[in-house]
């Protein structure tokens, strides 16, 4: 039998507030890196879950989706992992936060910051992946679909039985 191919599944929260978006300063295999509040998808939760589990674990702010901003296939070679390549599938989501909260931020996260457009794009060599500035651009553009077109079945979600 051959092994399945399956790509990892991240989401990501776009976040504006006056021109600038939040970030995050990180530190990966691969040195420091800047990205969106973002993370895997994780096994019986929806999209809009896990974002807004990533956006609060990874910048203490309470994210409130309200649209889909793109779906997005990349692939990455780490130098940190022997060259090992993983393919991912990005779900961004454009939404709104409130006053970040007073809790730690997930192991490996510096700090949170607000970035211009302009700031990122200087930058690009210290994103976490190329789909950092193609998002920001995205939603920019004004790209947004409604939350409707994001489905998940209940058997996808909640509680997983027992194997």
């Amino acid at each position: 039998m051959s092994e399945v191919w399956k790509p990892s599944v991240t989401v990501a929260a776009i976040i504006e507030r006056q021109g600038r978006f939040l970030m995050v300063e990180e530190n990966s295999g691969d040195g420091l890196r800047i990205n969106q509040p973002a993370g895997h998808l994780e096994a019986g939760e929806s999209l809009l879950d896990a974002v807004v589990r990533e956006a609060l674990e990874e910048s203490a702010h309470v994210f409130t989706p309200t649209a889909l901003v793109g779906t997005y296939l990349s692939r990455n070679v780490s130098s940190s992992r022997g060259g090992l390549s993983v393919t991912y599938l990005r779900f961004a989501f454009a939404g709104n936060v409130g006053e970040p909260l007073e809790r730690a931020l997930d192991e490996g996260i510096l700090r949170t910051l607000w970035m211009t457009r302009d700031e990122l794009a200087a930058c690009t060599d210290r994103h976490r992946s190329p789909l950092v500035l193609r998002c920001v651009d995205d939603y920019l553009r004004g790209q947004r679909a409604a939350l409707e077109l994001v489905h998940a079945d209940p058997s996808a979600i909640g509680a997983l039985p027992d194997q």
